[in-house]
């Protein structure tokens, strides 16, 4: 399985962005999958997760009420609509998929968010 992010770039602060992750290969329904994201001098971080049927979902804090995971596993595609981002919000952003099928923990290359005052 490969996992390829897509639609970052620079966006003005209370605008919007959405981010895509498109998976390869026929199992993508069967596992769950997240964002990530990783500013310059500080760790990865978690933003938010979907599990394989669509059900559930879990938000970082920071990104409540502003981030939206979904999928479409016709597509194999998971993304992570993004409204209202702060400057905060700057950083790579990482999807990664795990459970399922997966003998463990895949991750896409990254994609930048830079978001302006």
């Amino acid at each position: 399985v490969q996992l390829e992010e897509s639609g970052g770039g620079l966006v003005q602060a209370g605008g919007s962005l959405r981010l895509s992750c498109a998976a390869s290969g026929r199992t993508f329904s069967s596992y769950s999958m997240g964002w990530f994201r990783q500013a310059p001098g500080k760790e990865r971080e978690f933003v938010a997760f979907i599990d394989w049927r669509a059900i559930n979902t879990d938000y970082a804090d920071s990104v409540k009420d502003r981030f939206t995971i979904s999928r479409d596993n016709a597509k194999n595609t998971v993304y992570l609509q993004m409204n209202s981002p702060k400057p905060e919000d700057t950083a790579v952003y990482y999807c990664a998929g795990n459970g399922g099928v997966l003998p463990r923990p895949v991750w896409g290359q990254g994609t930048q968010v830079t978001v302006s005052s």
